[in-house]
């Protein structure tokens, strides 16, 4: 086909479509087909995505929350004293509470300490920038905006140390944005 040709024969519907062609558009249609219908398999039976919401919120409203339940939940030490972990408190809410994780330059607060087969509904924000939550090594990873709440039901099934990676570049502390969760078995 070139510039020299009518304009009713540089319509490109007007060129008839050879038969490999209609082979490959026929492939890659059933392909995307498949995988159309698997997006909802996968979601429901590989156990991929998590099943969460957003809400949208002020970095004002958000903190009252977080300082609410870092006051009411504060876990103490044999002596009961408060405990912190580096500079940090750490926060023992009871099974089945909803549980505040503010992210903000660069850390995540407070500390969480959860039990083992419990169910938490875990509420997430930012106060600054987009940061990105992945816990390892579970591997969930969510999106955290400022101006949104989101919230994920979790129930850890394994004790120990969880650490909390900002995987969204979030500025020069980046690489020190490290937040934990601790299950322990009661």
């Amino acid at each position: 086909m070139t510039s020299f040709l009518p304009p009713s024969e540089r319509i490109w519907w007007n060129v008839p479509v050879g038969k490999q062609e209609i082979v490959w558009i026929g492939i890659a249609l059933v392909w995307c087909l498949i995988m159309f219908f698997m997006m909802p398999y996968w979601h429901i039976y590989g156990k991929q995505n998590l099943s969460n919401e957003a809400y949208q919120t002020t970095p004002a409203q958000f903190q009252v929350k977080v300082d609410a339940m870092v006051e009411k939940y504060q876990a103490r030490d044999a002596d009961g004293n408060l405990r912190f972990e580096g500079g940090l408190p750490i926060v023992s809410p009871p099974a089945g509470s909803d549980v505040y994780l503010l992210g903000r330059l660069w850390q995540w607060y407070p500390i969480l300490e959860l039990e083992k087969d419990q169910s938490y509904r875990i509420h997430l924000t930012s106060m600054d920038w987009q940061h990105g939550f992945s816990l390892q090594p579970v591997n969930i990873n969510l999106q955290v905006l400022p101006g949104y709440e989101m919230v994920v039901t979790m129930a850890p099934d394994k004790a120990g140390d969880y650490a909390i990676v900002c995987n969204e570049y979030c500025g020069i502390g980046h690489h020190t944005m490290l937040g934990k969760i601790i299950v322990t078995e009661k």
